[in-house]
């Protein structure tokens, strides 16, 4: 009876301690990365059914919650999260994306897919990418962060463009891949990057859904929206910092130039001009004078949220940056607002807009041409003062004092543009989506250049006897109406998505330029072509307009067997304005294949291989670089007499080639998608080929009897060449976690690529690009080799002796007889002359390889990140130096030839003729590098105290970037070209990149 009663204290005992063990618990749960409330999420009490949600504002209230029970925390598109109750003090949650749910949403075109199902090659920077780089340009994102993607420039000033070449260089004309943002073609640099969700990369025949635009690639462009059901979130981001130049040319100082000129004179036998070199020192470093540490801010700011039927985000940013060489010259200026709404008009009509506003202000310096800022400063020489001109010509007529240039340069460019969508999209049944959407960019922009007048010494070219104003404006318009459908069933085991439709676009825009002379008061202030009282002899005004259409149907059928077997068809008709009746419409089809050889029952349950999956594409695509190549215009020069008096008019331009029509690239890869050891291992592996057809070669030789010479006239462009681009991309990444409190990533791509001409119709050899003055075009494009490669003299050391010289072909040819100390050139085809016809290659501007390298980790409330990008095997052409006898000289030229055995590699200094100035390999420089371009650390404020303040996020960051370059390129840039693909790589004075120090805030409320 005892025990019965015990037994039942007991009990009633065990039962108290539970029911008081029992607690309320409130939280909230967030996004990791963004830290925006989410609803809805699910959490329930492990091994039992008891559970709640998240409200509207992420937060929640749970009741009786068992201490030591564990909370399961679930949300569509996120990790599930587990945490056990200690205490009843309030939880704040964080939920990160889930990477195996929602699988890298890619755009592939008029449609998006899980990254798992695509089966082309496709590329994908998010927005997280963007956030750690903080580019001035989107562009610099895809820069060693994907494999296939190099990124160029031909500036580092203030608001300069980026060029983006995927696999490699294959057309002699533009090589610019298409960019489509938010469905409409766009540029990525009148963009924020901060308005970007992500950035995905088409580069093999999944992109010919695009057919006559796809050929170079197709980059999509998605930007950020608001979510459902989300309160209002407000977000602030700022950085601010400063920039200096990445490095300084290694020339001669004041003293050095002395000794110098006094040896190259003397070895002439000419008076030195330096009887006393004792006391110059150091001179003036002019590059010292030019370079100065410059400002740049950004300022971001966006409101996101939605509804139960609608989403909307606003954004708006500034970005002002000063150049590194005088930078009130040399700036620029973005502002852009962002607006996209979504809304649900019914459940089965929702409508979308998109809308984009630019304005730009950018003032600039010459740069990169015979005669620039830099140009000047490396060549004027050390000996002279700060303001001293050189008034007698002992520099040349070419070399002036750059600040002096700096004072007399004044010029101004703004331009603004609205761009953006209007979408409706209607779901009549089930798995059937119609959508029509409206495109449009306008954009205007002018400029006004003052040429003041100017005396910088007897014979200088930059003398200017009569003030002068140029002004421009241009107006340039985009229209794209879209519609098309898809269709997606499934079907037991088979699953078919079906998408086709109609595009119409409009290409137009004019432009106008005039010019005034005799400014009043010599003066910036009244350059105005409206107040000018001077007239010119010959025209000083020109306009131009254009209009092009293309009309194209689409269609792509993606099937799928069993979650194993994919295929995907495309097809696209498209007409073009831009060439004749007969070549105006062309089909463009692909196919590409893939098979998820993990779903087989072989791999299904592996531990160690999660997902591998085998693809294939091949196909066709078209790149429309022509315009009126078809018709003769009235651009040409022409003066006629009427009534006895010469009149200026117009005259027929070009030549026309009413056969033209676009290039055409035929492309092949295989590629596979491998993840291992619980997705931690990410590898995709390619190996590509492209033919490209039909390249439109300029300048094609033709009779002259057809008038090509005439003022104003040239020679038509004709489709006739082929190349190949053939290579390997790899990439392979790690994420893991070491602890709760530590995770890091690392990730490496490699691209190797190899290109070359395979067709030249006739014996056209294309050239292009320029060395010093009247020399022939040191780059060309020929059978056998790459496009653009240089072309000039092959040297084999220095004449020691005069009996190395006797003995070796005449050089008389280059314009002077060889002497000892010169450049000992090979005679190529051992005729036993050496002249033009020994001209051999000497490299070329692309690279054999390009890598990325990225690191990332996390500690408690630190972030760390790096990111690296290497360019191998590639050459630039020093194109920075005059060929002067008194100018500046980089100081290699201390370790010249002065007698027998002391240089085998530089040299001899005189100021008589010599064959050494002639372009060849010794100008021709190994420009490989290694660049750390992003370094960033960051802190983030704890869950605990963000809830104590009332924010969502608070993250503050430090960030260089461009750190530090690894290069042997004597110039400023080793990364730096103009973009051209017969020409780019000569280095006349790049404006370097500058080296950014940036401390960021961001806020979200």
């Amino acid at each position: 009876m005892i025990s019965k009663h015990l037994t039942l204290a007991l009990f009633l005992i065990m039962s108290t301690f539970a029911f008081s063990q029992n607690v309320n618990i409130k939280g909230s749960v967030v996004d990791s990365k963004s830290q925006v409330p989410l609803p809805g999420v699910n959490i329930i009490i492990k091994n039992t059914t008891q559970g709640v949600s998240t409200d509207f504002d992420g937060n929640f209230n749970f009741e009786n919650v068992p201490i030591n029970s564990v909370l399961q925390f679930s949300f569509i598109g996120y990790n599930d999260k587990e945490v056990t109750v200690t205490n009843s003090n309030p939880l704040s949650i964080s939920l990160e994306e889930s990477t195996e749910s929602l699988d890298e949403i890619v755009l592939i075109g008029y449609g998006s897919q899980n990254k798992k199902d695509v089966t082309g090659a496709v590329s994908l920077v998010t927005s997280e990418t963007l956030d750690v780089l903080k580019p001035i340009e989107p562009a610099l994102a895809l820069q060693g962060t994907v494999s296939g993607v190099s990124i160029g420039s031909a500036s580092g000033s203030p608001g300069s463009g980026y060029n983006i070449v995927i696999r490699g260089t294959s057309s002699n004309g533009s090589n610019a891949p298409l960019v489509i943002i938010d469905g409409y073609t766009g540029n990525l640099n009148s963009i924020n990057p901060d308005d970007i969700e992500s950035i995905s990369i088409l580069k093999d025949a999944q992109a010919a859904i695009y057919g006559i635009a796809g050929a170079n690639g197709v980059v999509l462009v998605k930007t950020k929206s608001g979510k459902k059901n989300t309160r209002p979130t407000v977000s602030y981001d700022v950085y601010a910092g400063f920039q200096e130049t990445t490095r300084k040319l290694p020339y001669l100082n004041a003293t050095e130039y002395a000794l110098l000129l006094n040896e190259s004179y003397a070895a002439n036998g000419q008076t030195i001009p330096y009887n006393n070199v004792s006391g110059l020192g150091e001179g003036i470093d002019w590059q010292d004078e030019l370079f100065e540490t410059a400002p740049m801010t950004n300022h971001n700011v966006r409101v996101t949220g939605g509804g139960e039927n609608i989403t909307y985000y606003f954004g708006a940013g500034r970005l002002e940056q000063d150049g590194i060489i005088a930078s009130d010259k040399s700036n620029y200026i973005r502002n852009n607002i962002k607006l996209r709404l979504g809304v649900d008009i019914t459940e089965k009509l929702k409508f979308s807009t998109t809308t984009n506003y630019l304005a730009t202000e950018r003032k600039t310096i010459s740069e990169n041409a015979l005669g620039s800022v830099l140009f000047n400063a490396l060549n004027y020489a050390p000996t002279y003062g700060l303001n001293e001109e050189d008034t007698t010509g002992f520099l040349g007529n070419e070399v002036i004092n750059p600040l002096s240039q700096i004072r007399n340069t004044y010029n101004d460019y703004s331009g603004k543009g609205l761009e953006g969508n209007f979408q409706l999209e209607y779901k009549p049944i089930e798995g059937l989506t119609v959508t029509s959407r409206f495109g449009y960019k306008t954009y205007e922009d002018k400029g006004k250049n003052f040429a003041p007048i100017v005396d910088y010494g007897p014979g200088k070219v930059f003398n200017n006897p009569r003030s002068r104003v140029d002004q421009n404006r241009a107006s340039n318009n985009y229209y794209n109406w879209e519609t098309f459908f898809t269709y997606d069933k499934i079907f037991g085991k088979h699953h078919i998505t079906f998408t086709g439709g109609t595009s119409v676009q409009k290409s137009s825009g004019d432009g106008l330029t005039a010019s005034g002379f005799d400014v009043p008061a010599n003066s910036w202030e009244f350059a105005d072509i409206a107040l000018t009282t001077g007239l010119s002899d010959a025209k000083s005004n020109s306009s131009y307009y254009y209009d092009n259409r293309l009309t194209s149907y689409f269609a792509r059928l993606q099937y799928d067997f069993s979650e194993k077997y994919l295929l995907s068809v495309m097809f696209r008709r498209d007409a073009s304005s831009d060439f004749p009746d007969y070549n105006r419409v062309d089909i463009f089809p692909s196919f590409t294949a893939g098979w998820k050889i993990s779903e087989e029952g072989f791999l299904k349950n592996s531990n160690t291989i999660n997902f591998l999956k085998l693809r294939g594409s091949y196909g066709q695509l078209g790149n429309d670089v022509g315009r009126d190549l078809y018709r003769a215009t009235l651009d040409g020069e022409a003066t006629y007499i009427f009534d006895g008096a010469l009149v200026n008019g117009v005259a027929t331009g070009r030549l026309q080639n009413p056969d033209a029509k676009w290039e055409i690239a035929e492309k092949f890869d295989v590629g596979f998608d491998l993840k291992l050891f619980n997705s931690k291992i990410d590898i995709t592996a390619d190996y590509f080929i492209e033919d490209r057809e039909d390249l439109l070669v300029a300048g094609y030789p033709v009779s002259g009897i057809l008038g090509t010479g005439a003022p104003g006239g040239g020679l038509p462009t004709v489709n006739a060449g082929e190349t190949r681009v053939k290579g390997v991309e790899f990439s392979i990444g790690y994420k893991g976690n070491i602890s709760e409190d530590f995770s890091f990533g690392v990730n490496y791509n490699f691209t190797s690529i190899r290109g070359e001409v395979t067709e030249i119709n006739g014996d056209v050899i294309p050239e292009g690009g320029a060395f010093g003055v009247g020399q022939l075009a040191p780059a060309r494009m020929e059978v056998g080799q790459p496009i653009g490669y240089f072309y000039g003299y092959q040297t084999n050391g220095i004449f020691q002796n005069q009996a190395e010289v006797d003995a070796h072909p005449s050089q008389i040819a280059l314009g002077s007889e060889a002497a000892p100390g010169d450049f000992r050139f090979v005679d190529v085809n051992g005729d036993g002359v050496i002249d033009s016809n020994d001209r051999t290659y000497l490299g070329k501007p692309q690279a054999d390889y390009y890598m990325g390298f990225n690191l990332n980790f996390k500690y408690k409330n630190f972030d760390f990140t790096a990111y690296s990008y290497a360019e191998i095997g590639k050459e630039t052409v020093r194109n920075y130096e005059r060929d002067q006898p008194n100018v500046n000289r980089l100081n290699l030229y201390l370790n010249r030839w002065t007698g027998e055995g002391t240089s085998n590699s530089v040299p001899r200094a005189t100021v008589g003729a010599t064959s050494n100035k002639v372009f060849s390999d010794f100008y021709v420089e190994d420009s490989s590098f290694l660049r750390i371009q992003n370094i960033q650390l960051g802190y983030s404020l704890s869950p605990e105290v963000l809830e104590t303040i009332g924010m969502s996020r608070v993250r503050v960051y430090a960030t260089v970037n461009n750190a530090f370059t690894f290069t042997n390129y004597n110039g400023y840039d080793p990364a730096a070209t103009t973009g051209e693909a017969i020409g780019g790589g000569i280095d006349y004075g790049f404006y370097p990149v500058s080296r950014q120090y940036l401390l960021g805030l961001n806020l979200t409320f």
